[in-house]
């Protein structure tokens, strides 16, 4: 009992209470149209009649909560009153699979809602009336106790003792109701099997666009960064003995600059959930630019393409950039000095890119350590489009990155 009693002082009890007694007082609008089937029917006992206004009354209540704004005001006001952790119902339309039976959880909830609602508020009135009447015989209250026909009235110090057992009760009362609805609102007001199922297919979908925009975030601004570094310690040396020269890499500069700018605006538009503009694209088409900022950046770029590469379209072409794009920056970065070679093969059965460069720490302008991050970011990117991916050393002087993209990929 006094382990009940203690939530009254955090203050849930009363919330819960007031919570379970507002959607009881909430169906009383109702009561006048459950009257009507008895009162048409006068030839049925009062008992029949009793039991067919609860019915008609229950049914008129449990249609309320078809209504989905209903359901979201009471996951709302359940969330703040009796203090459960209750998502939002899942927006659009119904999950496929439910067979109908999640629709009717909310009208369950409102029916239970309001039936303890006016049980507790009936037997928790009498019970408080009682315990403030019979102490000094208000109302002409008076207590008797009978047992195998034997009646024997409590007055003196039992009325006060009958009393606080009533209070007591009442409190009992009180606690059972909020107990009971914190109980239920989970079960009843809470995600459905479906809507789970939903909720977790959307968190996925949510992880794998954050999993891309950090791909993309790190192949665009990272790749930016390295050639402007590099571009920048070019530029510096170069400025008084070859001011042409050093112009040229402050136009690059600005250029890859730019071009990250607008993959960083996209991103930020996404991860504040604003509705931000079309995503900015990078596909093979793109690759000439690719190079001229390599060789801006002091770097020799032998490119080496064959096939049809204008028929690759979609998520290969755009994937295929962002993995050159990589690797031509890691051999840029880490790289040491020499013509960096670039292999870009289409065939029927997919694509072969393959960057093959000098081993060896950079020396020099733009030297700077390494992140470690882009390796294996690139075989996450290849294994999520079921490619083949190889990196490592060429020989003993050069390191070489293969990867096999399969057709598959640009749906």
């Amino acid at each position: 009992m006094i382990r009940g009693i203690r939530p009254l002082l955090r203050g849930s009890t009363y919330a819960g209470v007031l919570f379970a007694y507002c959607g009881a007082l909430a169906s009383l609008p109702l009561l006048p149209f459950a009257l009507l089937p008895a009162l048409s029917w006068r030839s049925a006992s009062e008992s029949v009649q009793i039991v067919l206004v609860l019915l008609v009354w229950a049914v008129l209540v449990g249609v309320v909560g078809l209504a989905r704004p209903v359901r979201r005001a009471l996951v709302v006001s359940a969330r703040r009153l009796l203090r459960v952790p209750l998502p939002n119902p899942v927006a659009g339309r119904r999950p496929s699979g439910s067979l109908g039976l999640d629709r009717w959880r909310t009208p369950l909830w409102l029916v239970l809602h309001v039936a303890v609602g006016w049980t507790g508020a009936l037997a928790s009135g009498v019970l408080f009336i009682m315990g403030l009447a019979l102490p000094g015989n208000w109302l002409g209250a008076e207590a008797r106790a009978s047992l195998f026909g034997t009646s024997v009235r409590v007055s003196g110090g039992w009325s006060w003792v009958m009393a606080a057992v009533c209070l007591l009760l009442a409190v009992a009362i009180c606690v059972l109701v909020t107990k009971t609805l914190r109980w239920a609102a989970p079960r009843l007001l809470g995600p459905s099997a479906a809507e789970r199922l939903a909720l977790a297919a959307e968190r996925e979908q949510l992880l794998a666009e954050r999993n891309r925009i950090a791909h993309e975030l790190h192949d665009s601004i990272g790749h930016t960064l390295t050639a402007a570094t590099i571009q920048a310690a070019v530029a510096g040396e170069a400025l008084s003995a070859d001011p042409a020269t050093a112009r040229a890499a402050m136009r690059s500069i600005e250029e890859s600059t730019r071009a990250a700018l607008e993959d960083l605006d996209y991103v930020l538009g996404v991860l504040r959930e604003e509705q931000s503009g079309t995503a900015p694209t990078r596909t093979l088409a793109d690759l000439p630019e690719l190079l001229d900022r390599l060789r801006h950046a002091g770097a020799v770029v032998e490119p080496e393409l064959s096939g049809d590469l204008a028929q690759v379209q979609g998520t290969l072409s755009r994937a295929a950039y962002r993995i050159l794009q990589e690797g031509l920056t890691n051999a840029l970065r880490h790289g040491a000095g020499g013509p960096i070679v670039a292999r870009v093969a289409a065939g029927p059965d997919g694509l072969d890119l393959t960057v093959v460069n000098r081993t060896g720490a950079r020396t020099g302008p733009g030297a700077f350590p390494t992140s470690g991050h882009g390796l294996p970011g690139l075989a996450e990117r290849v294994r999520l489009l079921h490619g083949e991916f190889q990196a490592g050393p060429d020989g003993t002087q050069h390191w070489r990155l293969a990867v096999r993209l399969p057709a598959r990929a640009s749906a």
